[in-house]
């Protein structure tokens, strides 16, 4: 069976982005290389991208604009990854969303999930947004958390975590930057 794999950008209290979807933090500390390979590695072993709508447009705008409009982009593997890969866009409001290579899934949220992991092929990776996030944890469909924890606090945002629950640290990793890559599995 398939395994539904969260990759998300964290700072160290605790949100996935400010109060209004900001995202500037990300970069405290600067770019590193081998936290960007390990973003690539994670996409690599996943054939299908879950996003929630709300996030679904920003997502696909800037992969496609990327891999249209900026050819020497030192993240134009990714870029490529992103558009090329599937996508499924979750949404209870809308039927058709523009973007290469993919879905709106309109059906229920966990029926969906359990029919995705039991189909053949790499895994599953989902980005965001932290409702949609929230809704996959409250769930229980994560099979295993990559949490990118940053070096910057932000006192207020979006959370994921929206009631308690156990993880179980399988690894942890230290990158040049401050940054933190820390697997998580579910109790």
């Amino acid at each position: 069976m398939r395994k539904l794999k969260l990759q998300v950008q964290i700072t160290i209290d605790g949100f996935v982005a400010g109060p209004n979807g900001e995202q500037d933090w990300m970069w405290a500390g600067g770019p590193d290389e081998a936290g960007f390979k390990k973003v690539i590695e994670l996409a690599e072993s996943s054939d299908t991208i879950l996003l929630g709508r709300k996030m679904t447009r920003e997502f696909i705008g800037h992969w496609e604009n990327m891999v249209d409009n900026q050819p020497d982009s030192p993240a134009q593997p990714l870029a490529q990854l992103m558009v090329n890969t599937r996508k499924i866009a979750f949404s209870r409001t809308q039927t058709d969303i523009k973007g290469r290579n993919l879905e709106v899934e309109n059906g229920d949220l966990a029926t969906a999930i359990q029919a995705l992991k039991s189909q053949p092929g790499k895994d599953i990776l989902v980005y965001g947004g932290a409702g949609f996030v929230s809704s996959l944890i409250k769930l229980n469909l994560i099979d295993e958390y990559y949490l990118f924890v940053c070096p910057a606090a932000i006192g207020e945002g979006l959370s994921i975590f929206k009631e308690k629950k156990a993880l179980k640290l399988e690894s942890s990793t230290a990158y040049k930057h401050g940054k933190v890559l820390n697997k998580y599995l579910p109790v």
